[in-house]
This record gives structure tokens, sequence and C-alpha cells, in this order.
């Protein structure tokens, strides 16, 4: 792929990307884009930037994320670094306290893992941070405080969550529908929403450097919480808890070296998926052709299974991520591809609501996501804290022998993944798609987009993509031509044509050339994307 493709335009699109020379922030939600170039213009770096859009978006985008998620972060400065700030499971979470049930639930105190996102804020200010860290909380204090209009996008996500979350009781429960739902209902594009429980709480985590959150009078508030309601997070849960810095692992993709963030996340499979792609000449085929669609969906298809069989903690994993991303293994998976749809594909080896952001400067790129899972997670909301607690652990299996297995101290599967690119040594930028295990899928689609048919990071984004479920069962948006979609179906894909454009994904790309940034953020999603 020719660097200069990167920056052209040889596919349609309705929105054209952002440049700029000093800097670039891009995110899913307006309100949190401004917050973050607000940083920069105050005088602050990307990691300034990203983290006040992160604060922000606990904010602006509660149907995504909150200050009880999760966080994995990517920053390059020289080179690349990763911070995994996912949770780990309580102590007193053993696997006989799930005795009866086939699956882990999704709400309620069984699924609630130790949040990370707050130490994530304050691990990346510490390390790279300009601006004091009590000033990365102001524009989120203020949108909680004064109310701000909810955006449409966001909207249309509250609604959908309303039968499943007010139809929730019990006393763990109330809290969190009195603030999300106060009128019994989910609030209409535009109309103002407030949380002064959120100010209070952001308020406490500015002053206290994030501290009060893990030993101080929140992780006290949190603790008496679920003690009084039947819950298992306790105060030495919390104090346990540690951000850990990790090396990103990484791929070779036509001339891009592809990086994600190793286990317990899934960002394994898009590179698996690119090795496997890597075998075929994607180039000679038109984007929008069967073929095209079907090997990309294939190589995925295998590289899931892989994931969905052996990725979990790292300290129960069975398999190295080396022998993941090997490529003579990804030669003998990538044999098993054929003019017919895999049946059902099985691990090779012997032996997944989601808010991204990027901001980028002329020293510092981040590439950084968090969420609480699911949409609003657990359904459970600290009273007078608005802490809104992820519900991570239902990413467990129950399957004794299985290296994701529930229990306690343990990490779970998680579906959250930031992505970067470089070439030859040198940073190009971070991207990202959400949506679960659309993840994986959104970074292999983005990266065929501009490595294979040479499209900038607009017209990346904005293309028609696909998602696979499960069994032989494939979602195309409907923008996928109908062609496709019968062709695909004569190869014995099971094809659901899907109405929601939120099932693919949305992401958001910057990427660097020389002294000038390109942003780029999707229409999937409410986003901005800005530069200076």
């Amino acid at each position: 792929m020719g660097q200069e493709n990167l920056w052209s335009y040889p596919y349609p699109s309705e929105r054209k990307v952002v440049m700029g020379s000093r800097g670039a922030v891009a995110t899913s939600q307006p309100l949190a884009a401004l917050a973050g170039m607000e940083m920069m213009l105050a005088g602050g770096n990307a990691v300034d930037a990203a983290v006040a859009m992160a604060i922000c978006l606990t904010v602006v985008e509660p149907t995504s994320n909150g200050i009880g998620g999760d966080a994995f972060a990517l920053v390059w400065e020289g080179r690349l670094f990763g911070l995994n700030a996912s949770g780990k499971s309580p102590a007193a979470l053993t696997r006989d306290r799930l005795e009866g049930l086939e699956k882990m639930p999704e709400s309620g105190w069984l699924p609630v893992t130790v949040p990370g996102a707050v130490s994530a804020w304050r691990a990346l200010w510490e390390r790279w941070g300009e601006l004091p860290f009590e000033r990365l909380f102001e524009p989120a204090i203020r949108y909680a405080e004064e109310g701000f209009p909810v955006s449409p996008v966001t909207a249309r996500a509250w609604k959908r969550a309303a039968a499943r979350y007010l139809g929730l009781e019990g006393e763990a429960f109330s809290a969190f529908q009195e603030v999300f739902f106060p009128s019994g209902r989910a609030p209409r594009p535009g109309e103002i929403w407030r949380s002064p429980w959120h100010a209070e709480t952001l308020r406490e985590l500015a002053r206290s450097g994030g501290e009060s959150f893990y030993t101080g009078p929140l992780a006290e508030k949190m603790a008496a919480f679920s003690e009084a309601t039947g819950g298992l997070l306790t105060r030495e849960d919390l104090a346990e808890h540690a951000p850990e810095w990790v090396d990103p692992i990484s791929t070779s993709y036509r001339g891009l070296t592809v990086w994600e963030m190793p286990p317990n996340g899934q960002g394994i499979a898009a590179l698996m998926a690119l090795n496997i792609l890597e075998g075929f000449d994607l180039a000679r085929l038109p984007r929008e052709s069967a073929e095209s669609y079907h090997l990309q969906i294939e190589a995925m298809k295998l590289a899931l299974a892989d994931v969905r069989a052996y990725v979990a903690d790292p300290a129960a994993m069975r398999v190295s991520n080396d022998d993941l991303l090997d490529k003579a293994y990804a030669e003998e998976r990538r044999a098993l591809i054929g003019e017919e749809a895999i049946p059902l594909a099985e691990p090779g080896l012997a032996q997944g609501g989601t808010v991204y952001l990027a901001a980028a400067d002329g020293e510092l790129m981040v590439s950084l996501i968090q969420s609480n899972y699911m949409g609003f997670g657990s359904g459970i909301l600290v009273p007078g804290t608005g802490i809104a607690l992820q519900n991570r652990g239902a990413g467990f299996v129950l399957d004794e022998g299985h290296p994701n297995v529930v229990g306690p101290r343990k990490r779970p599967f998680h579906t959250i993944i930031p992505g970067f690119l470089t070439r030859e040594g040198r940073p190009l930028g971070p991207f990202g798609v959400m949506g679960g295990p659309m993840q994986p899928q959104g970074h292999v689609q983005v990266v065929v987009n501009m490595a294979d048919y040479g499209m900038n990071p607009q017209s990346a984004l904005d293309a028609p993509r696909w998602q696979f479920v499960s069994g032989n069962e494939v979602w195309l948006e409907q923008a996928v031509p109908r062609s496709v979609a019968l062709a695909l179906a004569d190869r014995g894909h099971r094809v659901q044509i899907m109405a929601e454009s939120g099932a693919f994904g949305r992401g958001q790309i910057i990427l660097h050339r020389d002294r000038a940034f390109i942003a780029a953020s999707e229409p999937r999603a409410d986003g901005l994307a800005l530069a200076w």
C-alpha cells in the first residue's frame, strides 16, 4: 500500500476527513470531542485531551460507558506502550456461587468486576499529563451539573435499554433507575439530562487524584452498598486493583504493522484474521464483491473460534500469543477456506457497549477505549455517587477446564480493544471500532479498506460492513449490494440484512504524515473529529 493511498478519495463518502497540523481528537460524542480540544487549546497534550474525553464520555454517553467501567489504552511516545486497566473479579466470586446456572448472569452483582477506568485516567496522566489532573474533569463536571442535550444515537440506545433496565427489580437497582430513567423513560433526542451525583463524584475523583475510588470514601460507599444488597465486591477487592503496563502485540499486513492489546482482550483475533487474509490477493477483487466478503468472513470466523477457545486472563491461558500469531499456523487455517462457508469453525491449536477515542499531537498519540459492557452494565448504581457498575464478569464462562472459567481475582475475557498502526517503525496513528464482538471484525475491515482498497480514513469507516455472528450466520449492512448478499447466501452463509447500523460498530481514526493529521469519525455514531 502506497502511503499516498491513505490521503486519496477512491471510495465515495458523504463526509470529508478533517485535517490539521498541531493536533487532532476524535470520539463518538461531539461534546466529548470538544472537551479534548479544550484541553489542547489550554496547552495540554494528547494524553490530557484523551483523559478529558474519557471522563466526559462517562457523562455524555452513559449508554456505553461509565465511571464504574474498564479501560485499555495504547500510547505512542517514541514506541508503543500498552495499559490494561481492566479489573479482576471479587475474591468471593467462586465457581460454586454459580451452581445451577447455565451461563453468567448479565445484571445484578454477580457479573460485577472491579472497575478500572479511573485507574487508567490516573496512570496515563501521571506518566504523560501536562495540565493539572483536576482540569481534565472540568468539562464532564459542567455537563453533569448543568445538563446537556442528549444526542440522537445515544438517545436511541437509551430507549432500547429502557425495557431491560426498567424491568430489574430490587433495592440494588433502584438508584440506577432513578438516575437514568427519572421519569420512567429514556430521555429523548435533544432533551436535557443532568446528574448532580455524577458531578459530585467527579469532583471527589479530581480532588483525590482518583484514590478515593479505590481506598477512600467512594470505595467505602461501593463496598457498603454491595454488602447491603447481596454483592461480593469488597474494599479489599478495590484496594488491590492496579492497572498494568503491558507490551502490545502486532502483526504485519501489506506493509503495515497493526497493533493490538494482548489478552485478556480480543484484539488478537483481528491480527489472526489479517494473518490468514495476507495469503489472498484481495486487491484484485472488487471491494463490493461476494468473494472479497467471503474471504474476510471466513478468516474472521476461524480467528474467533481460536480466540473463544483460548483467550482469557493471561495467567490462565494455556496457549501463547506467539502460537496464535504464528504465520505458519495462519497458513494452516487459510487452507481450510474454500468456496463454501465453513459450517462450524473449530479451534485449530492442540491444546462479546463501548466508547472509543483517539487523540494526537506532535509528540504523543493515544488510542483509548472504555466500557461498562452491554450498554449501561450491571444495572447497579451506587446511591449518591453516579457510579454505574460494569458487568464484565458476564464475559466469563462456566465450563470447568476452560481457561476463561469464572473464578476469584481473575480478569474475564474482554471485548474492548484499541488499535494502532505503524509502518517501518514510524507511527501512522490510532484507530478503533466499538461494538462487542464487532470490534475485531471492524478492525479487520478498516485495515483491509485502507491497505487493500486504498481508502482514506473517512472512506474506510463509511464503507458498508458485515458481521459474523455464529455458525454460518452473517449480518450485512443495508448498503451492501443485493448481488453480494445473494451470492454469499449461495455460498452457504445465512445472511441477514440489518436495518440497525449500531450493530456494525462505531469507529474513529487519526493518521499522521509529516506535520499533518487526518482525523475521521464515522456516521454510525454521533461522533466528531476535530483538528487544528
